[in-house]
């Protein structure tokens, strides 16, 4: 009788990596990781008001350097002068990223940003807290016991 291997869990990261990746670079992008590291890249007052949206890379290869391609960002109307003119420094964080110099120019898309909403967390029942920290009479530290039985209280929820 064949006995079925091991099975090692996987993170969902790495399951989801080949799935976006593909989805991805349909819009260009080589990888998740710029539009993921965006306010990181870019820094965070050009984010807040940014988004790249895809990269265009050019047609057909001239020669045996890759060509630059263009960088379309999502930004919002009232601010696309300001990060007009600051287009030069996203230029230069970009393609710093890269490591080359993959950009050679930016376009800008007028349009709402895309921004992820954020669900209130709910309140922490401090009493359930109280109850979880009680049952850790072998942890000495108050603090520690304390910040377990709102992680307790927190996942029972």
């Amino acid at each position: 009788m064949n006995k079925p291997g091991k099975s090692q869990a996987q993170p969902l990261s790495a399951l989801l990596h080949k799935t976006l990746d593909a989805a991805f670079a349909k819009q260009g992008f080589a990888s998740a990781e710029l539009v993921a590291r965006w306010p990181e890249i870019a820094g965070a007052d050009i984010a807040e008001h940014s988004q790249p949206e895809r990269i265009r890379w050019p047609r057909g290869r001239h020669g045996s350097e890759p060509q630059p391609g263009t960088l379309i960002l999502r930004v919002e109307g009232p601010s696309a002068l300001e990060i007009q003119h600051l287009s030069a420094i996203i230029l230069e964080r970009v393609n710093r990223f890269f490591g080359w110099g993959a950009i050679g120019e930016i376009r800008l898309h007028q349009a709402p940003l895309v921004r992820r909403k954020r669900r209130p967390l709910p309140a922490l029942d401090e009493e359930t807290a109280a109850r979880i920290a009680g049952t850790l009479p072998d942890i000495r530290d108050e603090k520690l016991r304390a910040a377990l039985g709102r992680l307790g209280a927190a996942i029972k929820q």
